[in-house]
């Protein structure tokens, strides 16, 4: 049993530590401020993660891990609901582990692992949604030429990384705040769906606006 207790203290570490990222800021959070919120020394801090690079990168790892399992899913979207449930899933990831994505350019510059390691994110992402369209043509949902088929990939996917940070810049005091967590996740899978319409089957298009429309009034 006491073996299990430094595992136990470094998941609470990684746990506050993501709040506190994502609540703050990466770059507004010191390793004295997670000791103080974990109400334990800088030194039993440092004993676990020595650098705050190490508390990041194991976030990131968590990150990576979960994204990698959901893109699968993308192969199996054949039609604007499923396309719909899984791009709300994959913001619902990506605002779990929002620091990333509000500081993304910021964490590029200073950390190199990060820097290689979301390279592979954007081409997973890109591999998964183009993986998205193949099904949704296959099932009839859409038709796109071949050749717009690599712009519109990456398209969507430039949606899906920069979203938060579009919501963050219209309104930096509220827009990251959990309260406004489904609203904003809705708005990003309509905008990156929305991006769909000109290749839509006609039933397809207009299921595509029926559910924006009832996912809005819900979450007015």
């Amino acid at each position: 049993m006491v073996k299990k207790a430094p595992r136990r203290t470094a998941e609470r570490i990684l746990e506050v530590t993501l709040s506190l990222f994502n609540r703050f800021g990466e770059p507004n959070v010191s390793t004295t401020l997670i000791s103080a919120e974990l109400n334990i020394s800088p030194g039993n801090l440092y004993y676990h993660y020595p650098a705050k690079d190490e508390l990041i990168n194991a976030l990131f790892d968590r990150f990576e891990r979960a994204l990698n399992d959901l893109l699968g899913a993308g192969d199996d979207v054949r039609d604007v609901e499923d396309a719909w449930f899984f791009l709300h899933t994959l913001f619902e990831l990506i605002w779990q582990y929002r620091f990333l994505y509000r500081d993304l350019n910021d964490l590029l510059s200073k950390n190199r692992r990060l820097e290689t390691h979301f390279q592979s994110v954007l081409k997973n992402k890109t591999r998964a949604i183009k993986g998205l369209l193949d099904g949704m043509r296959r099932g009839g949902a859409l038709q796109i030429d071949s050749r717009e088929l690599d712009a519109t990939a990456t398209s969507m996917v430039v949606v899906l990384t920069y979203w938060l940070s579009f919501e963050y810049v219209r309104d930096p005091r509220n827009a990251l705040e959990p309260s406004n967590a489904q609203a904003a996740l809705l708005r990003g899978a309509q905008h990156v769906l929305n991006l769909l319409a000109p290749y839509l089957e006609t039933s397809q298009r207009a299921h595509l606006l029926h559910l924006a429309d009832a996912y809005n009034k819900d979450s007015k």
